[in-house]
């Protein structure tokens, strides 16, 4: 999900800084800084975990990011602001007629934080990259 959600917003930095300056959480160069670099992080993260390679601290950045992510949403749900999450791309303010889904981004969000969560107590698998190189360096 990290790796679709950054690649859907890598061609549009302009749309990724305008979804985290809708959130009013972050003065402007801050929100402009995390805006521009939010894309790439998420990429990052979301290949080290497809592949399994450094699965744990991976999936602890994950979950940091996850935890801001709902952080955001249910801020912004609470104060009463009517935005596009931009969690694929898009974001800012929504038009008079649209409703924001604030539920359903934090109910995906808690969902994937959950296995987050997991991996960072369980990152190996058969298949991953970290157990296939425990494996050839003689640890199990």
């Amino acid at each position: 999900m990290l790796l679709y959600a950054g690649l859907a917003k890598i061609g549009d930095p302009a749309a990724s800084i305008r979804a985290v300056k809708a959130y009013q959480l972050l003065p402007s160069q801050a929100a402009e800084v995390v805006g521009a670099a939010l894309p790439m992080i998420e990429i990052a993260v979301g290949l080290l975990l497809l592949v399994g390679l450094a699965t744990r601290v991976a999936a602890g950045a994950s979950a940091v990011l996850l935890s801001c992510f709902v952080a955001g949403v249910v801020s912004a749900w609470a104060r009463g602001l009517r935005i596009d999450c931009g969690c694929f791309g898009g974001g800012g303010q929504l038009g008079a007629t649209e409703s924001p889904d604030y539920g359903t981004h934090v109910a995906r969000s808690a969902a994937l934080l959950a296995i987050a969560l997991f991996l960072v107590f369980r990152p190996r698998t058969r298949l991953s990259a970290d157990a296939r190189l425990a494996r050839e360096d003689g640890f199990r």
